[in-house]
């Protein structure tokens, strides 16, 4: 637990995302984890060797993006009609059904910010483990900041589920690869939100860069 404080510079303060509680920033221990005394929520973590874990993490994730995308979901059979369905056959039915608005959006949440999330977390993790561009660490931090409350992966998989739930009761259904893997990679992807936040990732740049404990 960590105590409330309000009277320190703002580098130096954290706020609670579940109860707006502002509380002083401590030094914590290798493996520590800091909580809010009002909520007991998770404030931030420090993590044992962080950019090795997060770099791990993080590639996994990616080779199981590509495996969501490279082949299909699921396969369809319908009065002895088969169709296999892949996520870019999604994207490219959309658009040659004129409808172009939806396929717009769904490339974006489908595809763009959840690959382009992955590629500027790895990006940060390897500039951080080779101790290099300070400044581009930052621009890509900032950058992370502003996708990642887009990457929606998590609500595509459950509208996945729930469409192939409505199809269980007039169609065989065969789940191919691709179905796995985008089951394997929304949940790294929701690990990896949820145990790596962006301020750790400040306070491990800060550390690196510029050797202050934070």
């Amino acid at each position: 637990m960590i105590e409330q404080y309000s009277g320190i510079t703002l580098d130096n303060l954290t706020i609670c995302k579940k109860c707006d509680t502002l509380h002083r920033k401590k030094l914590l221990k290798i493996g520590g984890v800091a909580k809010c005394r009002e909520c007991g929520s998770v404030l931030y973590r420090r993590h044992r060797n962080l950019v090795d874990y997060g770099l791990a993490i993080g590639i996994a994730a990616l080779i199981f993006f590509i495996i969501a995308n490279a082949f299909p979901i699921v396969d369809i059979s319908l009065r002895g009609v088969h169709q296999a369905i892949s996520l870019p056959s999604v994207l490219l039915s959309l658009f040659e059904n004129g409808f172009f608005l939806v396929g717009i959006f769904c490339s974006f949440v489908i595809f763009i910010f959840p690959f382009t999330v992955l590629v500027v977390f790895i990006w940060i993790m390897w500039l951080l483990k080779i101790r290099r561009g300070e400044q581009a660490v930052e621009s890509l931090l900032v950058l992370l900041a502003k996708i990642l409350p887009w990457n929606m992966t998590e609500i595509f998989l459950i509208s996945v589920f729930v469409a192939l739930v409505k199809l269980i009761g007039y169609a065989q259904i065969h789940f191919g690869l691709s179905f796995w893997g985008l089951i394997a990679f929304v949940a790294f992807d929701l690990y990896l939100s949820k145990s790596i936040s962006i301020d750790e990732l400040w306070r491990a740049k800060k550390r690196i860069f510029k050797g202050k404990d934070v």
